[in-house]
């Protein structure tokens, strides 16, 4: 296995390149599938995810293209995606099975083939499904959808219809399917208790570039309107807000309570300085973890 090694001590100062965010760009690469124009999404990041789901596409008839770095400090890799011809709408266990995201698939190859045929992440999965408000936000778009086998089988060959789906719980990956399969449904759907992340937000812009009909995306009820078709676009993903979050974080307010429970657990003498961040957040903390039996007590400066 690969090992990392670090020597410490040495002050960091600099500029970091966040990469594209790989949440956002796993749906904008399945939205390929809408059209049968090309779709060009830049800052995508270098991972093993984008490889997978790249094969899971060009099974299904994607042509992808892989470019390097964009001119002009723009960092990541550009892919170009023309879904012209659908060769298949089986999504296999082989290919589904490395990456729950795979099943994001279903709702583009729905909406524009009117059918479906997508291995459950877990294949013959015994108990609750991690997909089941997929399916039954798909059944409200008059999806018809069984289980056989391991597999998802949907169809919908008269097109599916608009409809006003409220998801009982949060659910980003199935706001995300719905999101692509209503773009091409007929008549307006509504979702409702929608999921509002920027990965969200960022599938909205890019649909809407390639003709979608849609707004409220970032509020928990996003409205899309059918069209019959949608054409291609260029888009660029967001950064990853967790990478950025990461890189920054320069002794707040978790992080250094963090640090203070890692001492207790540590070998020998620690300091954790700038503690008036804990002050902001945690009352008596020293005083509350001496009564557990913890050898703290507080430094005051002079």
């Amino acid at each position: 296995m690969d090992r990392i090694r670090i020597r410490g001590g040495r002050p960091l100062e600099g500029k970091i390149p966040i990469g594209g965010a790989k949440n956002a760009a796993l749906p904008l690469m399945t939205a390929s599938l809408l059209t049968e124009e090309t779709l060009v999404l830049k800052n995508l990041p270098q991972l093993a995810d984008i490889t997978t789901l790249s094969h899971l596409l060009v099974q299904h008839g994607v042509s992808i293209t892989m470019n390097g770095a964009v001119p002009g400090g723009e960092h990541g890799h550009v892919l170009e995606l023309t879904a012209r011809r659908i060769a298949s709408t089986t999504a296999p266990y082989d290919l589904v099975r490395k990456m729950r995201a795979s099943v994001l698939v279903l709702g583009p190859l729905l909406a524009r083939c009117g059918q479906a045929r997508v291995s459950l992440p877990g294949g013959c999965a015994i108990g609750t499904r991690p997909v089941d408000l997929h399916l039954k936000g798909l059944e409200r778009l008059g999806a018809v959808v069984e289980l056989r086998q391991g597999y998802i089988e949907a169809s919908a060959p008269k097109g599916l219809t608009g409809a006003e789906v409220v998801f009982p719980i949060v659910s980003v990956g199935a706001t995300e399917n719905l999101m692509m399969a209503a773009a091409l449904a007929q008549g307006e759907t509504t979702l409702v208790n929608a999921a509002r992340e920027p990965e969200i937000v960022d599938l909205a812009r890019c649909l809407a570039a390639m003709g979608a009909d849609i707004d409220g995306a970032g509020s928990d009820r996003i409205r899309i309107r059918g069209v019959k078709r949608l054409r291609g676009a260029r888009h660029s993903v967001i950064p990853d807000r967790i990478e950025t979050g990461t890189y920054m974080m320069a002794t707040d307010l978790r992080a250094s309570v963090s640090l203070v429970l890692a001492g207790l657990a540590a070998e020998g003498e620690t300091i954790v300085n700038r503690v008036y961040h804990l002050d902001r957040g945690y009352e008596h903390l020293e005083e509350k973890l001496a009564a557990c039996g913890a050898d703290i007590e507080r430094l005051v400066a002079d």
